[in-house]
């Protein structure tokens, strides 16, 4: 899985999306990562979740609410970009979005893999997913 840590960018997909975040000016990357997920029914591979829960990281960023330890280049970045301002239907995305990723056992690959690491980190990632909801609103 090339993780490291059990937030939403501590693993190789996610700070690779990161890289192309820095180089963007809009949210459509963010958009972009987020409809990488599908609503509902078919399987969502592991690199499409991560990538999608550090696209929903920036938006719960930009709207005043980021996770305690937020990568200094997403930092950066949204420190750069103030004005843009999500949407409710991309709020409403990005909370459904890890919903599925961390609620669907049946067809979300990435809890698949969390649920078969070490207690702690499992749970740790767990709770960084609700997390990230609850700040979505």
């Amino acid at each position: 899985m090339g993780a490291w840590a059990a937030d939403s960018f501590g693993n190789d997909d996610a700070m690779d999306w990161v890289f192309d975040l820095q180089k963007s000016s809009g949210l459509n990357i963010v958009r972009s990562a987020i409809a990488g997920v599908p609503d509902s029914g078919e399987y969502i591979e592991a690199p499409e979740a991560s990538v999608a829960l550090a696209a929903a990281e920036v938006v719960a960023a930009l709207l005043g609410r980021p996770m305690a330890e937020l990568p200094d280049e997403v930092s950066a970045w949204v420190n750069a970009h103030r004005e843009l301002v999500p949407d409710d239907d991309l709020v409403r995305s990005a909370r459904q979005t890890c919903v599925r990723i961390g609620d669907d056992l049946e067809s979300s690959e990435l809890a698949q893999l969390w649920a078969e690491a070490a207690p702690d980190d499992r749970e740790a990632w767990r709770a960084g997913v609700r997390s990230l909801r609850e700040r979505l609103g």
